[in-house]
């Protein structure tokens, strides 16, 4: 059994323009120990799926099913999940900033989980604070145990973060864009930091960002998704090296190649789809270089391609194509979309 199965997620907003269909159909599992990365634009329902799932999208219409340990999360109370929170799963928020609480020490901040979910001493929760500051390469933590958190850098409040979350020894970590905000030697740190974590914990680790190149060096699994919908989800093998879904190449072939490689990057052209509608085709069929007829009859379903087991790819395209070198010649897409008029 898996430690997480998600099962036909789906989370929609009643705004007053209408309702946002933020996630629709999303699917995937999480094995003790594993690191999935989760992959799309701003706006493709990434945090927002994994938000529901622990009842932070207060309004949301949430259905579907999300299982932690066969106990599906989303048919808890808010107090049930109260419990679950800090536990059993953590998260680790974009920006650690807004997420500590300015007018608390950090070490105060730390203990104070341990201390709602299990019996310890005020002194035992903060020894174990100042443990983890150490452990997470916060010098001097018996010292640093008592600053705010104003007085850290935007490195160290992250490895204030990702103390906060290990805390208890959770089974998952939820990591949301933590690197973002950081230069790339930080981030770096943070992601060899998360990685040591793991590997010493064993937990599992969901990591939602933006970045390719992050989920390329930490990830073992990877979902892409796009308009709230999963596109492609592979090992993260299988997604470099044969990616299917056109949408996965576009990506793959728009980020700068450090390899000496020389020539223009190709960004995907066009928009993404509103969401405040239901999508009733390939919701990337207006930006595909490959788009037909079937793409426009409904959302293809995720099915098996490539070589890989496991490899799965919502597109009509065969199974068999594969790669980078199954991409659409630069202008392909103009063209695409001249047809379509």
């Amino acid at each position: 059994m898996s430690l997480l199965e998600v099962r036909d997620l789906r989370v929609s907003f009643d705004t007053d323009d209408g309702t946002v269909y933020a996630v629709q159909g999303m699917s995937f599992s999480v094995e003790p120990g594993q690191t999935l990365g989760i992959v799309g634009e701003s706006g493709s329902g990434k945090s927002v799926a994994t938000q529901a799932i622990m009842g932070l999208t207060p309004g949301a219409t949430i259905t579907g099913e999300a299982k932690l340990e066969g106990v599906d999360l989303l048919a808890m109370s808010e107090r049930e999940l109260e419990a679950i929170r800090g536990s059993q799963v953590s998260l680790i928020f974009q920006d650690p900033l807004t997420s500590l609480h300015p007018l608390y020490r950090v070490g105060h901040q730390i203990a104070e989980a341990m201390r709602v979910h299990s019996q310890v001493t005020k002194a035992q929760a903060e020894d174990r604070a100042i443990d983890l500051l150490g452990q997470v390469g916060i010098p001097e933590p018996a010292r640093r145990v008592r600053d705010y958190p104003h007085q850290f850098s935007g490195g160290m409040r992250q490895r204030v973060m990702i103390a906060m979350a290990l805390a208890l020894e959770p089974k998952l970590i939820i990591a949301d864009e933590p690197t973002t905000a950081l230069d790339v030697t930080v981030q770096a740190q943070i992601l060899e930091l998360l990685a040591r974590m793991q590997r010493d914990y064993q937990t599992a680790v969901i990591l939602i960002t933006h970045d390719l190149g992050v989920v390329a060096d930490v990830a073992d699994e990877v979902v892409i998704m796009y308009a709230g919908r999963p596109m492609e989800r592979a090992g993260v093998e299988a997604a470099f090296v044969e990616p299917h879904h056109p949408y996965t190449q576009g990506l793959l072939q728009s980020i700068p190649s450090y390899s000496g490689r020389t020539g223009k990057l190709r960004p995907i052209k066009g928009y993404p789809p509103s969401l405040m509608r239901q999508i009733n085709e390939c919701p990337f069929a207006s930006r595909c270089p490959y788009v037909h007829d079937e793409c426009r009859v409904a959302p293809p379903p995720l099915k098996p391609v490539g070589t890989k087991p496991g490899h799965l790819s919502a597109c009509v395209l065969p199974a068999d194509r594969v790669g980078l070198s199954a991409a659409a010649p630069e202008g392909a897409a103009a063209g695409a979309g001249a047809a379509e008029q």
